[in-house]
């Protein structure tokens, strides 16, 4: 289906903004280093929950159903900012953390 004059126009002008400005595109998209943050923040976040929910099944159900409710809001969280960062940056930290991994063990066998 041939897009219209009024969408091919609307078309050339994004182009020729991209072209005037490399960093129009930046702007569009969410920040990387925001996101990372938060992707951490937020994986913390749900495994202290956890742990506090383990803690209050001694105390109160009630208590600890309420931190199980705060530990998956955490991991979508998690999960809505992972997407944003990309596969290629997943990617990219998944290696580092082999990488820094890697590096333990083999300090550790010296």
């Amino acid at each position: 289906m041939p897009l219209s004059e009024d969408e091919q126009r609307i078309l050339r002008e994004i182009e020729e903004q991209l072209h005037r400005d490399p960093n129009f595109a930046r702007e569009l998209l969410p920040s990387t280093s925001s996101s990372k943050r938060s992707l951490i923040t937020a994986g913390f976040g749900a495994v202290v929950a956890v742990a506090v929910c383990v803690l209050l099944l001694a105390v109160s159900p009630y208590l600890a159903f309420a931190a199980f409710v705060c530990a998956v809001a955490a991991v979508v969280y998690a999960e809505r900012h992972a997407r944003a960062l990309g596969d290629e940056a997943m990617r990219h930290v998944a290696a580092m953390r082999r990488n820094a991994s890697g590096a333990g063990r083999r300090a550790g066998q010296d």
